[in-house]
């Protein structure tokens, strides 16, 4: 296994753990307070729990070596399980929003108890710690699967301030008989299926661009272009596309070189292109390396 997979794995087990210690808490702690904020939360954790096995399998199939059917290797499972738990997270969104709004068609809700703020403050230090810890994973060995159950891990983060802020406001209003902060913790509950929505859109789509096999951009490949320029016999770069899968990147160039070489230099060229780029950047696991003969005002 390598080793930013078994990084991964480990982390994704850390969040699995602290994720069911933390719903059982809030789930209790709602329960007893009668915060529905605290329930919605609890429930956002869960939906936690769930992404984060669905990460494990994602990584798990990406780190298979390529094969027949996939020469490309499996690196987009990565992508299809950042979809799985983006998608979890907008209808986990949803059910929040439809149960907190409910409230305002009932009687006059009842303020939760301290205990419901405990755990909240708990909570969102928790979330924030892991949300730092995997994001830097995340980063560090470019996985896009632990990237999104960091941001998921930053979404409960805010959901539970959220939650925090609302059952403070209505603490307040039943303690000063102020009848519409009472309706605080609702609203809290509403708010946080708007960030939990919101965070669920932006990781499906950036996951669906890479899924369709959006290149990186020029700033983003401007290295990669500097290192073959540097390479000897390249005359002209004509072309580089570059694409992620998963925490890996797959590489087309097309370059130009002396049109009176033999086709095994022109071949040598290319290798070294090839093995120069893989050799300098750890997150490149293939190149096709396409040689042109050199023309003036030609880009093909």
């Amino acid at each position: 296994m390598r080793e930013n997979t078994r990084a991964v794995m480990i982390a994704t087990w850390v969040g699995i753990i602290v994720n069911t210690l933390l719903a059982i808490m809030k789930g209790i702690g709602g329960f007893i307070s009668g915060s529905r904020a605290l329930l919605a939360d609890a429930l956002h954790s869960t939906s936690d729990i769930v992404g984060s096995i669905v990460i494990l399998f994602g990584v798990k199939i990406a780190a298979k070596p390529p094969d027949k059917e996939h020469p490309y290797g499996h690196g987009k499972a990565e992508n299809i399980a950042s979809i799985i738990v983006a998608l979890l997270l907008v209808v986990v969104g949803i059910e929040i929003s439809l149960s907190s709004a409910k409230v305002f068609f009932g009687e006059t809700p009842i303020a939760p108890g301290k205990l419901a703020l405990i755990i909240l403050v708990i909570s969102l230090l928790v979330k924030e710690i892991l949300f730092h810890y995997k994001y830097y994973l995340g980063k560090k060995y470019n996985s896009a699967a632990l990237i999104a159950e960091a941001w998921h891990h930053r979404s409960d983060s805010l959901s539970s301030l959220a939650a925090l802020i609302g059952i403070i406001a209505a603490m307040v209003g039943e303690r000063y008989e102020l009848t519409y902060l009472i309706y605080g913790d609702a609203v809290a509950g509403i708010l946080v299926s708007f960030i939990v929505i919101k965070v669920g859109y932006d990781l499906a789509k950036d996951s669906s661009l890479i899924m369709m096999e959006k290149v990186l951009d020029k700033n983003e490949i401007s290295d990669y272009k500097q290192t073959v320029s540097e390479i000897n016999g390249i005359l002209r770069i004509d072309e580089i596309l570059a694409r992620t899968h998963g925490s890996y990147v797959v590489m087309d160039i097309k370059v130009s070189v002396d049109p009176d070489l033999t086709v095994k230099q022109g071949h040598d060229i290319a290798k070294n292109v090839k093995q120069y780029l893989m050799k300098n950047y750890k997150e490149i696991a293939d190149v096709f390396v396409h040689v042109n003969p050199f023309l003036e005002n030609d880009d093909d």
